[in-house]
This record gives structure tokens, sequence and C-alpha cells, in this order.
């Protein structure tokens, strides 16, 4: 198998290959020359390249090289080209065999407009919006006249929140559409942007399915996923403090009943927003495995990567709705290369510490180890923490103790941030929407006494790195912890 990614998720793929025995080939772009992923993989071979454009968006390469390694499967992780339908197509075409959808229930699903389009055909509620998607900012505008503001802009062809600006008047409409699809460019190899109208403060629910090419589909419970900054999600959780078992399970056979009219097998997600009297409205389909999967294999103990391949070989599910358990609680924290003094500005350097925590309930993905450069070409994702308790208060003590153990040096993370906001009153009593990070919690917590927040390891250990000095071999010029707090917090006001 070719994992056509990088990071963590290809590491986490070649992982679960190694598990089942199949060989494995990286590829990688000339940042990520010694990068983990390519070191677990059996072969690996260079895409000749600096950026995401030059590399793991070039579909020519990758074809390229799963023939000369004559591979039997490509596995695209997310992100990149694994909702690319033309991608998935030419694998197919090659003979090789795409570890997702066909690519026609890509086309049909993971192209937003299609996916509403059928959703709107099965009589699914959805939040109001345009048929189409758009290159030109003009023709989007055009069809915006016809919706009242605030607006939110989507890239048609992806997720993870890249590609998506607000908009709140008419004004500003242009600007905000050139930059997302811009953004849509450079991410998933596609301009087109598509409007809709923007909800103040929803819940964001997404279901988790499967279904194998017999048609069956399989439904799991879902995933909150409402903590979110700028439409990029931070931190997942499942089950929802929000939704019961009558919610949970009309929100899945809906979801089920989506893919199946579309032909669909293989994992994928359907994403729904929830207002506050529990009604849900379809958003999108993600045609790929989802970042934050690592919360329903913990709350089911299912291994999905497992099952994508099994159903991919033509294997029938070896369980049906019924078999499908919800066991405890589970979070999941993003941790990224961003300095939140800095308004989460990507953070670059090198790994000069690098310990993930561990323990009882604690399970680190990351494709990043000590040693690693992180530079500014590719996501500012180091790792995900997941945690797992008999119920969410479990699994939140649980994640307090990993970020406080998570040790980083050379570079800002947001496990401060993090620890800060999953602490605070709204979210542990289950209070918060998709608004709670605004710009009042962020200056909050900017604001806040550095006493009181648990000191970001990379900004310490940095401190204490470029001011060591030997002189005669005897150390001099160290910096006390004192003195770093005292002027980390002038950085912070």
């Amino acid at each position: 198998m070719l994992v056509a990614n990088r990071g963590e998720i290809a590491v986490r793929i070649l992982r679960t290959c190694r598990d089942m025995g199949i060989r494995t080939v990286a590829v990688f772009a000339d940042p990520d020359r010694l990068a983990l992923h390519v070191e677990l993989a059996d072969e690996a071979y260079a895409l000749d390249g600096v950026t995401a454009a030059e590399s793991y968006l070039d579909q020519e390469k990758i074809l390229a090289i799963a023939g000369k390694a004559s591979v039997d499967a490509i596995h695209p992780g997310y992100g990149y080209l694994s909702e690319n339908h033309a991608f998935a197509a030419a694998v197919e075409k090659a003979g090789i065999r795409f570890i997702g959808p066909p690519s026609k229930a890509i086309a049909l699903l993971g192209e937003k407009t299609a996916a509403r389009k059928l959703a709107r055909s099965l009589g699914i509620p959805m939040v109001q919006g345009s048929a189409d998607a758009f290159i030109k900012a003009e023709d989007a505008l055009a069809c915006a006249e016809g919706l009242r503001f605030p607006l939110l802009l989507k890239a048609a062809a992806g997720g993870g929140g890249k590609g998506m600006r607000i908009v709140h008047d008419r004004k500003e409409f242009v600007s905000a559409f050139k930059m997302a699809s811009s953004e849509a460019q450079k991410a998933f190899g596609d301009p087109r942007v598509y409007v809709e109208r923007y909800l103040a403060n929803p819940h964001h629910v997404e279901i988790q399915i499967l279904a194998d090419t017999s048609g069956r589909v399989v439904y799991f419970p879902e995933r909150d996923c409402s903590l979110q900054r700028r439409h990029q999600k931070l931190v997942e959780e499942s089950p929802s403090p929000i939704v019961d078992s009558d919610l949970r399970k009309r929100m899945g056979e809906v979801a089920a009943s989506l893919a199946g009219a579309a032909g669909y097998f293989n994992a994928g997600t359907v994403e729904f927003l929830v207002d506050d009297e529990r009604k849900f409205y379809f958003l999108e389909v993600n045609t790929r495995l989802q970042v934050e999967h690592p919360v329903t294999e913990a709350v089911t103990g299912f291994d999905l990567l497992k099952e994508q391949i099994l159903v991919a070989e033509g294997h029938p599910l070896s369980f049906r709705q019924e078999d499908v358990p919800l066991r405890g609680h589970a979070l999941e924290c993003r941790i990224y290369a961003e300095d939140p003094a800095n308004d989460f500005f990507p953070s670059t350097g090198k790994l000069n510490l690098f310990q993930p925590p561990s323990g009882p309930g604690v399970r680190v993905d990351t494709g990043a180890r000590e040693g690693d450069i992180v530079d500014v070409h590719f996501d500012p994702l180091l790792a995900k923490v997941i945690t797992h308790g008999s119920d969410r208060r479990e699994a939140l003590q649980r994640m307090s103790r990993a970020l406080q153990e998570f040790a980083v040096a050379g570079v800002h993370t947001t496990i401060p941030f993090c620890k800060y906001i999953l602490e605070s009153s709204i979210f542990v009593e289950a209070k918060h929407t998709t608004q709670l990070i605004n710009k009042g919690v962020l200056q909050d917590f900017l604001n806040q006494s550095l006493d009181t927040v648990i000191l970001d390891a990379a900004a310490i250990g940095s401190a204490l790195l470029e001011s060591e000095q030997r002189v005669d071999g005897t150390l001099v010029g160290r910096e006390t912890r004192t003195a770093w707090r005292s002027r980390r917090k002038e950085q912070y006001r």
C-alpha cells in the first residue's frame, strides 16, 4: 500500500498496515526526507518538491511512484487528495485500489454542493445556501443577494476549516471570497467556493459511517466538534453532551440513508449543525477518514483504519448496527505548533524537546519526534492527544493530566490554550457552542496571570537552551524560571 500523505495520519496508516502484514510505501517532500513516516515504511520515494502543490498534491508524481513500486492500493489519509474524485478515478483506472469510497461517490458527496442537492432530494433538513459552487466572486455575490447576512463561504472540495470565511455584509464579500478561494486552491487544488447562511451559536455534531460493497451501512456514536477556532476544530469528544439516544438514532439513520442513496462504501462522516432546540441540519459529508476518528475508536473498540482496508479488499462488514457499543467517554485535543500569544501564528523551529504524555486512558497520535524541524510549508498539527474514561469527568481529568505532562521545546504550541479552555466552567458544564472561542475568551487567556496557567514547555525549554553557555567548562548565564516567567508575561501583554 502506498500512503499518499505525511505526518501523524501517515504514521497511523503505516502502523495499522504493519499490524495487518501489509507492506508499505511512503512518499515524501524534500522537508520530510527524515520524517517518521518515511522511516516506518518498507519503501520510500521522493516527490522532489518543497510545497504541498509540488509534492503531496501532485497526482502524476504519486501515480508514477505507485506504478514503479507496483502497489496494490493507495490510502490518501485526510486532506490533500483524499476527497479529489479525479485522483480516485485515476487510481481506479490504473488498476489500484483506492482506500476510500468509489470516485463516483466522492464526486457526489465529497463535492459539497452535490451532496447538498442529494440531501435536499431526500428531504434532509439543511442550512439555506447556494446550489452551486463558484470560481468568480461576482457570481457568488449574485447568488448571495437572495440570502441574509451573515454568510459563510466554504471550499467545495475539502474541509478542515480551510477555505472558509464569515462574511458580515456585502462590502467585504469579494475580498473574503478571494481569500477563501485562494486557500481552497492551495489546500485541495480546487478554488471553487459555495455560500450558505451562517448560524450564530450551533453545536457541530457528526456521525461516523462505515459501509461495505454489499450496501450495508453502519453508523457509530456521534462526535461533538463544537470547540473550534476560525472553523478549525481544536477539541472533539464522543458522545456529544447534548445528544440523547433518540437524537443519535435519528441522525445516524439519516447519515446511513444518505450513504445508501449515493452508493457509498468505505468510511465517511456526515456532519450536522444542531441548534438549541435539538433540531439538526445537514452540513456536509467528508468522504474520508476524519482527523478525530480516534475518539470513535476509543468508545467503540473498533480500528477504523483496519475496517477501511478490509472493506477495500472486498470483505463484508463483520458486525451489524446492534453490535456497535458506546463505552465511556473520549476526548481529543489537537496540538498545533502555533503561538496563542501571537494570534496563533504558526511557530517554526527545531523540536529540541518532544515528550508526549502516557499513562492510563491516554493515546497520542503523532508524526513528530525530537529533533524534527517544523517549517512553514505544511499543516502545523504536531499531535493529537486522546483520552478515554468511564465518563466525561474522568476523560477530562485524564486530558488535563496529559496536557500537563506534554513537554515540547523549540516551538510554541497550543497546549496551554487547550488546557485553559478545557478547564473553563462553560466547557466543563458542556454549555459551549462553536462560538466559545471568540476574541473575548482569547483576551482573557492572554491577560491571565501566568501563575494560573500551565507553562508552555516549548517556551521554557527554548529559554533555557538559548541562555545556557559554558565558559571553561562552567555553566553560566542560565535563565531562572522566575526570570523567564517575568519576561514571558511581558510578551503576553
